[in-house]
């Protein structure tokens, strides 16, 4: 019973800010509309932001290696930042092939995630909806050859497509969520 006095009172609370939470919504699915509008510009930008944060990542670890030179571990350490190091200098060189490059790692993802749930419904197959598991997972294999097939190409419109999305969705669960917490405080009012 305490917990959910202790809920409720939160709630209350929070309740309060319902309209911060719409707002912030709002600007996230205005964002998420603008990356809709030129998602070759996200995505560029985006891939000169991942790269940055790579380059950045190695000289910590660089830095991290010398400070523990005595560690067992000290080559690996040191291997691993110059190799971030360089490939966050490359794909900020080239934020088009970085793009390409990036897009190929989540069409790798896309399609074994895809095999992965195949393999897990066959074995499933007792289960109803076995075979829905399984189509989702034949989906994900053919977008994801279907973005292979379109590379350098669909390096240039996948990751920024994908932000906005991420946006428009996060947007609108805040937008929902500050809608419910407005109807709470109503209601508890």
């Amino acid at each position: 019973m305490l917990k959910s006095t202790a809920f409720n009172a939160e709630t209350s609370e929070l309740a309060n800010k319902w309209r911060w939470f719409i707002a912030l919504g709002i600007v996230l699915i205005v964002l998420g509309a603008a990356a809709w509008l030129d998602v070759v510009s996200v995505a560029l930008a985006s891939t000169i932001v991942i790269g940055a944060s790579m380059l950045v990542g190695g000289v910590v670890q660089i830095i991290h290696a010398y400070m523990a030179k005595d560690w067992r571990g000290f080559v690996f350490a040191r291997m691993s930042g110059l190799f971030y190091f360089v490939g966050g200098l490359l794909i900020m060189r080239e934020p088009i092939h970085g793009a390409a490059v990036l897009t190929l790692a989540l069409v790798a993802l896309i399609i074994a995630a895809g095999i992965v749930r195949m393999a897990l419904a066959l074995g499933s197959r007792g289960i109803r909806a076995w075979s829905l598991v399984f189509a989702s997972g034949v989906v994900s294999v053919i977008v994801g050859f279907l973005l292979y097939m379109m590379l350098p190409w669909s390096g240039m419109w996948t990751l920024g497509a994908l932000i906005g999305i991420e946006l428009l969705v996060q947007g609108g669960g805040w937008v929902y969520f500050g809608i419910a917490l407005g109807r709470f405080r109503r209601t508890s009012a």
